[in-house]
């Protein structure tokens, strides 16, 4: 039986109802965790302190990465002397931090369907095996009992295939997530408290 065969027998077991619909949550599911992957690359792997005197003595090297980015910005918003520099820099990270949350909430919807998704099928398998007992349909053409069966365990087992995978990995990016927010908040307040003190502007003299 080639390869297939064995899918098409995988998706006739468990019903085009549930089985295709849950191979969709999974390939979109695994295409949102690749994009939050790359939005999540923290560039180097120095702490935020070490990366900011790089970037200052020249020797930072290529932008690879939110940090690295957000270091080079920060620097050239602190050398502008701006009034307010706390302020200054929560907007310009800003974008920052909404780059590192995107499909976090897709991936933990589709992590939450795809079980229940199985868990559909299986009581639609139910059914069809209880119907199959009420009509005493042990051999029937679809498969009767049998059919049922399969139904309920494919697709369950469909659905946790789905799930725990997308659930490991969404536990993975979580936390590069709220390392990469921490850095750039530690980032901030660095940048912050060595910046120069803007002079206070002169009034006008009124004699």
């Amino acid at each position: 039986m080639t390869l297939f065969d064995q899918f098409a027998e995988y998706l006739a077991a468990g019903g085009h109802g549930i089985m295709l619909p849950l191979l969709a949550i999974a390939f979109a599911l695994w295409y949102a965790i690749g994009a939050r992957w790359s939005l999540l690359r923290r560039g180097s792997n120095r702490n935020v302190r070490v990366l900011l005197s790089r970037y200052e003595r020249g020797a930072g090297g290529k932008v690879d990465g939110v940090l690295d980015a957000a270091v080079v910005r920060g620097l050239s918003l602190r050398g502008q002397r701006p009034r307010d520099l706390r302020r200054v820099l929560d907007d310009a990270f800003a974008g920052h931090r909404r780059a590192v949350r995107r499909h976090r909430v897709l991936i933990g919807t589709l992590v939450a369907i795809a079980p229940l998704l199985g868990l559909l099928g299986t009581v639609n398998g139910m059914i069809v095996t209880f119907d199959s007992l009420a009509d005493m349909a042990l051999f029937t053409q679809g498969g009767g009992i049998a059919a049922g069966i399969s139904t309920a365990l494919y697709t369950t087992q469909m659905g946790l295939a789905v799930a725990i995978p997308g659930y490991l990995a969404k536990g993975v990016l979580d936390r590069r997530q709220a390392q990469i927010e921490m850095d750039l908040a530690q980032l901030r307040d660095i940048l912050v408290a060595t910046s120069r003190p803007v002079p206070a502007p002169v009034a006008p003299s009124t004699d």
